[in-house]
């Protein structure tokens, strides 16, 4: 059985763009559209714990920082390694997600070989 990557993006097109890159990597793919989203469906009774989270950082209701928080705050997903996906590079912001709990950082845009590096890194 194919592991599972927990993607968390605003954008559609960004997450049609993880899922089709993870997938084609043997990824089987969960996907919500901003942190509120993410945390209701992770945890959902039926919501497998996931290999890993991808999450954007600037999203409505509740951003990705504030996610890697709450996640963190839970049993369940203490330990599920998180890297964050986005546009920001402001030293700022990486150091806040690296104090949530944050794993790994992506810039975007990115290539698809250095997200899956990235995911096999993390989930190794």
């Amino acid at each position: 059985m194919s592991r599972l990557i927990f993607t968390i993006d605003d954008s559609r097109t960004i997450r049609d763009l993880l899922r089709t890159v993870l997938t084609g990597a043997g990824y089987r793919v969960e996907q919500a559209v901003d942190g509120i989203d993410g945390l209701e469906r992770l945890d959902a009774a039926n919501c497998p714990l996931p290999a890993a989270i991808i999450t954007d950082v600037n999203m409505p209701r509740l951003d990705g920082l504030g996610f890697i928080e709450r996640a963190r705050e839970r049993t369940r997903l203490a330990f599920v390694p998180i890297l964050v996906l986005t546009t920001e590079s402001d030293p700022a912001k990486k150091a806040r997600a690296r104090a949530a709990g944050a794993t790994g950082w992506i810039v975007k845009p990115f290539a698809p070989d250095v997200l899956l590096q990235a995911v096999s890194r993390v989930t190794a």
